[in-house]
């Protein structure tokens, strides 16, 4: 989760129906697992959603390693208090499993807390366990 530059406003925030976030990545030797989501009827995730210009896009690719395929870009619907509104996300290539660093979870928490979150969902990440 990264902080988009300013020519990239945050558009509205909704929910990824039926996806649950979690983390992955453990088992390529980086300091911590990494964030990502995966298919979870039931579930849900707190989506911030921004209007990207096509050179966010492929700084977003690089950064995110679609390029080197760690990472896929996928389609999706968020629903929005406006109306469901696709979307794309980066999807981990790899296993789900492994703990994120407590600076990583620290970040999506202050993300969530900055797109307007609501507080029980910003507290369920602060309770997740760290690799810390």
């Amino acid at each position: 989760m990264r902080a988009m530059s300013p020519r990239s406003p945050l558009v509205a925030t909704g929910w990824l129906e039926g996806w649950r976030l979690t983390f992955a990545g453990e088992d390529l030797g980086w300091e911590s697992a990494v964030a990502t989501v995966v298919e979870s009827p039931g579930d849900r995730v707190f989506a911030a959603l921004y209007d990207l210009d096509p050179a966010d896009k492929a700084v977003l690719d690089e950064l995110e390693g679609c390029n080197s395929g760690l990472y896929r870009r996928m389609h999706a619907i968020a629903a929005t208090l406006e109306a469901n509104r696709p979307v794309w996300m980066y999807i981990f290539e790899g296993f789900e499993g492994g703990l994120p660093s407590q600076w990583y979870l620290d970040e999506i928490v202050h993300a969530a807390e900055a797109a307007g979150a609501p507080e029980d969902y910003v507290e369920d990440l602060r309770k997740r366990p760290t690799a810390d």
